[in-house]
């Protein structure tokens, strides 16, 4: 195959981006082509010293430079997020220096932009397209060494304290977890994947010590414990406080492999070494190479590209999410949160610029009466986006796309979410721009009383002083209907509540309600969130959840109209592969969901899926929102992929002769 060569530009002019040019400079595919710094006498420098023929003042220009084809990120890790996202935008290729980020959220929102705008995206992982590391991964799937049980892996050196340099700054992201803990930790998931036939695997279990710097609290010697599904244990240690030996062993039944030097392997002719040791005999397999280090990535990156592909089997995208949600598993186990990670900190976008609505795609909405923002039909739930960066990530994009509807709960996390959406949406200033569903009086505590104690306790949480739908999230069939909306009236009348409903409530129990209040002249039940999916819930999700997907129901919604907040709308995930008639590695999806009927639905929803060439998901999401009563549907995305899969949904028109066959209502569609 022929390969054209791959024009660079170099984002930064640091130490390594220098490194980098004098591999692009001596590889086979790759030809430097600009360099871009904050200033132009830097660039200039940098373009003298390395022979680069044209030099820009600025990231903006390099990236405006229609010679370029790929950049080569080379800034600290604090800012590899604003940059690829914006090289991404550019139409730039992406190789981005390790770590790829601050933390796997900001790996989300980049992998994310490659993904959108089409372009090659691989974390310069640099040691891992070195044909010593693929040795290394030969030898272990051949099985020479038996049953590995155990590997151990280091880097580490000793740096003098500077409390303003990269290594030691708190708001640089300093510490040796990151800045080199991640190459011992990405060799133990390369070698877990390996032994099960995988790429990579992540780890099960991540248990961490360290030793925290007194003045800036990063982590200056550290190491971790990482327990696999296939049993490998991995010790990992790391320092930037501390030299340490810097190699890795693999441990198995019949044998043991010393790397010495695993991370910036020799190249250049230089000897690589591997030393390999079975029952007893000593071999040492030398797996130098006349390439350069630097120069064998750059080249992989043009191989890839030359054939098509938008990431590289040497580190693809899957694998660097891995590693950094790896990393951020070992902060949190050692206490390592740097500050502007913290919530009452994290004013910041992710891309480091206000929030802006896309121009076309976005998520449509609805009115509900009641309110005076209309309510978007694919609702962001938010019950598991635990940190601030991480629900920065969800929560921005989902805006972005239109979404402005958020569903929480008291309950969920102890009340993280609550505090987390409240951060959140102080520091986009978006409370007046945005639909808040609350949620309390959970069993046991539902009762007046018990709700409008964990009501004030949410409103202060979220830093509001209203909820536009309030849910009951449970009811309590020993305390009559009307105490619940009187309680609810009063908040109401106080204006701390725009509308109010109940979330797994019987229709029964909510007609109930409503006629108590059409009598007294109140506001009655204006919504339900309950269960409503294609797919029946054989088996209650949690103690008291109650679904209206049944005919009944649908009638009695149909001539109502009362709207409908559908959770688990997908069947949680019964309608992708994770399910099936012989798979049974979920004990809660076969519970909750598997029955004949559901299957023949699946089965339904999978050939209409071919039919109009979607996913089956989409298909189950449509037909919720495709009733003769107001549907909206909740979502629960932990990644940004998974919001991005929820979408498709939304341009699927179903006819009312389909909706009746997906749901066996009918023989034909």
């Amino acid at each position: 195959m022929t390969i054209s060569k791959l024009n660079w530009g170099i984002l930064s002019t640091g130490r390594i981006a220098g490194i980098f040019a004098q591999g692009v400079a001596r590889s086979q595919h790759g030809r430097l082509a600009a360099v871009g710094s904050r200033t132009q006498a830097s660039a200039d420098r940098f373009a003298k010293e390395f022979n680069v023929p044209r030099a820009h003042g600025s990231y903006e220009a390099l990236l405006a430079d229609p010679d370029v084809q790929a950049v080569y990120i080379a800034t600290p890790h604090p800012q590899h997020v604003e940059w690829a996202v914006k090289a991404a935008e550019a139409g730039k290729h992406i190789l981005c220096e390790k770590p790829i980020g601050l933390n796997h959220a900001e790996a989300m929102v980049i992998a994310t932009a490659a993904q959108e705008h089409g372009v090659f995206l691989m974390e310069a992982f640099m040691y891992r397209s070195h044909p010593q590391t693929l040795k290394v991964l030969e030898l272990v799937r051949s099985g020479v060494l038996g049953e590995i049980k155990l590997v151990q892996a280091t880097l580490g050196f000793f740096a003098p304290f500077d409390p303003a340099g990269r290594l030691w700054s708190n708001e640089l992201g300093g510490g040796g977890i990151l800045d080199v803990g991640c190459y011992p930790v990405s060799f133990s998931r390369l070698i877990a994947g390996a032994m099960s036939g995988q790429p990579f695997l992540n780890p099960v279990e991540v248990k961490g010590v360290a030793k925290l710097h007194p003045q800036t609290r990063v982590d200056e010697v550290a190491s971790a414990t990482l327990k696999f599904a296939n049993g490998l244990i991995a010790e990992v240690g790391t320092s930037v406080g501390l030299s340490q030996d810097s190699s890795a062993r693999i441990y198995g039944t019949k044998g043991v492999i010393h790397v010495p030097s695993p991370w910036i392997v020799p190249s250049e002719g230089q000897d690589a070494l591997i030393h390999v040791t079975i029952d007893g005999r000593a071999e040492t397999i030398n797996a130098k190479t006349a390439e350069n280090l630097y120069g064998i990535e750059a080249d992989v990156v043009a191989q890839a590209l030359a054939a098509g592909k938008r990431e590289s089997t040497s580190m693809p995208v899957a694998d660097t999410l891995g590693n950094m949600a790896t990393l951020d598993r070992w902060r949190e186990s050692v206490g390592l949160l740097y500050e502007q990670e913290k919530p009452e900190n994290f004013k910041h976008t992710h891309t480091r610029r206000p929030l802006r609505k896309r121009a076309t795609g976005l998520i449509p909405s609805a009115t509900i009466a009641g309110l005076d923002q209309p309510v978007s039909r694919l609702v962001m739930g938010c019950d598991n986006q635990t940190t601030a960066p991480h629900g920065a990530a969800m929560w921005d994009d989902y805006f972005e796309r239109g979404g402005t509807t958020f569903d929480t709960a008291f309950i969920y996390w102890g009340g993280v979410m609550e505090k987390l959406l409240g951060w959140w949406m102080r520091h986009r200033g978006l409370r007046d721009q945005v639909t808040v569903i609350a949620k309390g009086g959970h069993t046991p505590f539902c009762n007046p009383e018990d709700m409008r104690a964990q009501f004030y306790e949410s409103l202060e949480r979220m830093q509001t002083d209203y909820a536009d739908i309030y849910m009951l999230h449970r009811d309590n069939l020993d305390i009559p209907v009307g105490e619940f909306v009187d309680a609810l009236n009063d908040e109401v009348k106080a204006g701390r509540i725009r509308i109010f409903g109940g979330s797994n409530w019987s229709l029964k129990r909510i007609a109930a309600a409503n006629r108590y209040a059409k009598r007294k002249g109140l506001q009655g039940f204006s919504v339900v969130s309950n269960n409503f999916s294609l797919a029946r819930m054989v088996d209650p999700v949690w103690a008291g959840c109650i679904s209206c997907s049944d005919v009944e129901s649908r009638r009695w919604l149909k001539k109502h109209q009362l709207p409908v907040l559908a959770w688990s709308s997908q069947a949680r995930g019964f309608f992708t592969d994770r399910a099936g008639r012989d798979k049974h590695d979920d004990a809660e999806l076969e519970r909750c969901w598997y029955a004949d009927d559901n299957f023949e639905r699946r089965e339904r929803a999978y050939a209409l899926a071919k039919k109009k060439g979607v996913t089956p998901i989409a298909i189950a999401a449509a037909y919720v929102l495709t009733q003769p009563f107001p549907t909206f549907a909740l979502i629960g995305p932990r990644q940004l992929s998974e919001t991005v899969s929820s979408l498709p949904c939304l341009g699927v028109t179903l006819t009312p002769r389909e909706v009746a066959w997906l749901n066996l209502e009918r023989a034909k569609p």
